[in-house]
């Protein structure tokens, strides 16, 4: 009987201690996550528009395939990549999340200045115009085309979370950046279910709901939503902006050029010192976050002509067929 006492606390132990393991890949997991804003926020903005045109009962099914397909893009692609630099070549993340970053301000910059009628974006893009009457090639190139992008994103995230987990062994780098992986992409995509959906189903609130201000409420999700995809599409851009500039910045801190980054700080110090105590935190951290999305959005500018004269024309050389 001892023994089976011994033997059963030593169950409790162990489970004590994986319990203990899980609890920090999920902590480690969520704060890496909330590291990646910038990205997460745009790919949920970004993806809605790839099922735009098709019939209700095609959206799910296209947004579960680009689920798969982000899926696979971050567990066997961007995983064992991201956990061979940590372990052969860690010297490289900082200049990889630079260029992640550099890619953040370039895009959140590209669409501000299309905005204001400064850029043409993606619209000479040339083959455009042309339609595939096929819907079944339609959803297919919708869908592969989403992943691809998904696939830039996804780099993306995964770097900085990368970045941002606690030096540890390899197997906890391991899952906590594949726990990253499946919250991210399950939050994404699963917001992006519920927002392609949300007119439907405010539409059958409207029509069908028994009691006035069911209908009511039905009635104002269908004309709330639009308005909600250009208030996420802002938000996902100021998000851009400022993680891509906050990114370069740290990244040039951690290459031995921290000037930038202390008179951001010393800033920042100083406007949230001039509050009142209980808004200090929060007007520094501010104060900080508009700096770098400002800086972010003037480095992006500057990457505007090198992105659609160079980089955007390779790209789709490489990746057209």
């Amino acid at each position: 009987m001892s023994g089976l006492i011994a033997l059963l606390d030593d169950v409790a132990a162990i489970a004590k201690v994986a319990a203990s393991s899980v609890d920090d890949v999920v902590a480690q997991a969520t704060k890496a996550s909330a590291k990646a804003a910038g990205a997460v926020i745009d790919d949920a903005a970004v993806s809605p528009k790839y099922v735009s045109g098709f019939k209700a009962d095609r959206e799910l099914p296209i947004i579960w395939r680009i689920t798969k397909g982000s899926l696979k893009n971050k567990l066997l692609y961007l995983l064992p990549a991201g956990l061979a630099l940590s372990a052969f070549a860690p010297w490289a993340i900082a200049p990889l999340l630079m260029l992640g970053g550099a890619y953040l301000c370039f895009e959140g910059a590209e669409k501000v200045a299309n905005v204001l009628g400064w850029g043409h974006g993606h619209e000479d893009y040339p083959h455009k115009e042309e339609t595939i009457e096929n819907p079944a090639a339609l959803e297919e190139e919708k869908a592969q085309g989403a992943i691809k992008t998904d696939f830039i994103l996804s780099a993306e995230i995964m770097t900085i979370s990368l970045a941002a987990i606690p030096v540890s062994n390899f197997w906890m780098e391991a899952a906590t950046l594949a726990t990253v992986a499946v919250m991210i992409t399950v939050a994404v995509y699963g917001s992006v279910a519920l927002i392609v959906k949300m007119d439907d189903i405010g539409l059958a609130m409207a029509n069908k709901g028994r009691l006035s201000p069911t209908r009511a409420v039905g009635r104002g999700l269908v004309h709330g939503m639009p308005g909600f995809l250009r208030l996420l599409t802002g938000v996902g851009t100021a998000a851009m902006l400022w993680v891509g500039g906050s990114i370069i910045i740290h990244g040039l801190e951690e290459i031995g050029v921290a000037g930038p980054a202390h008179v951001i700080h010393d800033i920042a110090y100083a406007i949230g010192h001039a509050m009142p105590e209980s808004f200090v935190g929060f007007t520094e951290w501010l104060s900080k976050a508009a700096i770098d999305g400002v800086l972010g959005l003037g480095l992006g500018l500057l990457f505007i002509p090198l992105g659609e004269k160079i980089v955007t024309p390779i790209w789709r050389r490489v990746f057209s067929k």
